[in-house]
């Protein structure tokens, strides 16, 4: 997780996200720094503005947790099936020669 506030930091510094300074800020926070972590987490954000990710990440938790007024609505629950009682019998019979089966 060092990593990732690392390449934060970085990038709220307008500085450039790279495997050293990634390192650096790792060493800096008094870890031990990691050069493969640190490689990952390079790699995976090629190509990622994370000013828009956390931009869009922020709109949705706001969206998300913004009220729409009104009753809270119920939560749908599954209808249950009904079993016609011939099938009900029939699966009981069946579990129970499968249990029968472990006595010999």
């Amino acid at each position: 997780m060092e990593y990732v506030y690392a390449a934060l930091l970085l990038d709220e510094a307008g500085k450039e996200i790279n495997e050293k300074s990634i390192m650096e800020v790792v060493k800096a926070a008094g870890f031990s720094p990691d050069e493969a972590k640190a490689k990952a987490v390079v790699e995976s954000l090629k190509g990622v503005n994370i000013k828009d990710v956390i931009k869009n990440a922020q709109s949705v938790h706001v969206a998300a947790s913004v009220p729409t007024g009104g009753a809270p609505h119920a939560e749908a629950k599954p209808k249950e099936e009904k079993k016609h009682p011939a099938e009900e019998a029939k699966s009981e019979e069946e579990a129970a020669g499968g249990l029968a089966s472990l006595f010999g």
